[in-house]
């Protein structure tokens, strides 16, 4: 087994994550140039035997001013075929980060609770405690609908409620539309910025978007939907999609109109849309591990099983150290986002 880099043959990398069980569009290099635009570096790397792809990982590498170094990380990755492999590919990347001077490389694949693999892997690495909300860079639980069966029975599934939800909105003529011009951003991203408003979270810049439209939905891995009531627009969402999987990414909705329920019939086109390009799973996402009805975040957890969606744990989030400096990046950090927060007010 050997390991390269595959920056310049893309379409090999991808493909082996896109046909892999726990591939996940933020592993392919479409996702490492989106980020290249944020000031990530994208390292794909992979181990390959005789000519076939074994194990890989999209490496995002980000200098860390502070301490003059970088850090690796591979947003749900990496991906392996045997433990061979994977072993392989462990120490392909120490070797990559003695050349850029790597403190660490973080990890969070999308491997479920308890795989035999992983858990054997994973002795080597240091398990990061992110809880059970969303502390981590990645969600830990996410819901996830098998879109399999007829759209008869995947409507049949869901919850009473929520299925009268969608046909509410398609009684009282909501529409959804799937945009096919970059100009459909300046609809979405006023919807982005009063959801953030209302719900209290960030967001990102409206050139990030503009950046995702460009290596992201030219290249058919994302789309944007647009949910109208008689021209005015009352939602939005965007949806990635890699192999048999789609995911629902970011959501967006106006404070208007409220009571026609766009959000429920733009997952709908949404699954509707994920079926018929082959997808056999449509991934909602984060949720709280916490199923306490008392919990602040208990509602997306409700909205998101009314579609019959089922909660599933991932393994978690590892670091592998890679410097003796390793030490200093929590209290770094610790300092860093205080700053920021500090900046911020």
């Amino acid at each position: 087994m050997e390991a390269k880099l595959f920056d310049k043959h893309p379409d090999r990398f991808n493909h082996y994550v896109a046909s892999h069980p726990a591939g996940d569009l933020l592993q392919t290099t479409y996702w490492g140039e989106l980020k290249s635009h944020t000031g990530w570096q994208p390292l794909p790397i992979a181990v390959v035997e005789s000519g076939q792809i074994r194990a890989s990982a999209m490496i995002l590498k980000r200098k860390v001013p502070m301490l003059g170094r970088c850090i690796f990380y591979s947003p749900r990755g990496p991906l392996f075929s045997s433990p061979t492999a994977l072993e392989h590919l462990l120490e392909a990347v120490r070797d990559l980060a003695k050349t850029h001077g790597a403190l660490f490389w973080k990890m969070d694949p999308a491997l479920k609770k308890g795989d035999p693999a992983w858990t054997e892997f994973s002795q080597k690495l240091i398990e990061i405690n992110t809880g059970l909300d969303f502390n981590g860079v990645q969600p830990k639980f996410i819901m996830e609908l098998d879109i399999r069966p007829s759209l008869d029975t995947i409507l049949n599934n869901m919850k009473h409620k929520t299925r009268y939800n969608i046909r509410y909105a398609e009684r009282k003529g909501v529409t959804v539309h799937l945009s096919k011009s970059k100009s459909d951003l300046e609809i979405f991203y006023p919807l982005l910025e009063e959801t953030a408003q209302r719900d209290k979270f960030m967001i990102r810049s409206f050139s990030y978007f503009e950046h995702l439209w460009d290596e992201l939905v030219i290249p058919r891995t994302a789309q944007l939907f647009l949910a109208f009531h008689q021209n005015q627009p009352l939602g939005g969402a965007i949806a990635f999609r890699l192999g048999k999987r789609a995911w629902y990414v970011y959501g967006a909705s106006s404070n208007v109109k409220r009571n026609l329920q766009a959000s429920y019939a733009l997952q709908w086109a949404m699954i509707r849309w994920a079926k018929g390009l082959g997808c056999t799973t449509y991934d909602f996402r984060g949720v709280s591990g916490d199923l306490n009805p008392e919990n602040p975040l208990y509602g997306l957890y409700r909205f998101k099983e009314g579609f019959g969606a089922q909660l599933v744990e991932y393994v978690g989030e590892f670091d592998l150290p890679l410097s003796p400096l390793y030490r200093l990046w929590n209290p770094a950090l610790s300092i860093y986002n205080k700053v920021t927060r500090k900046n911020n007010r």
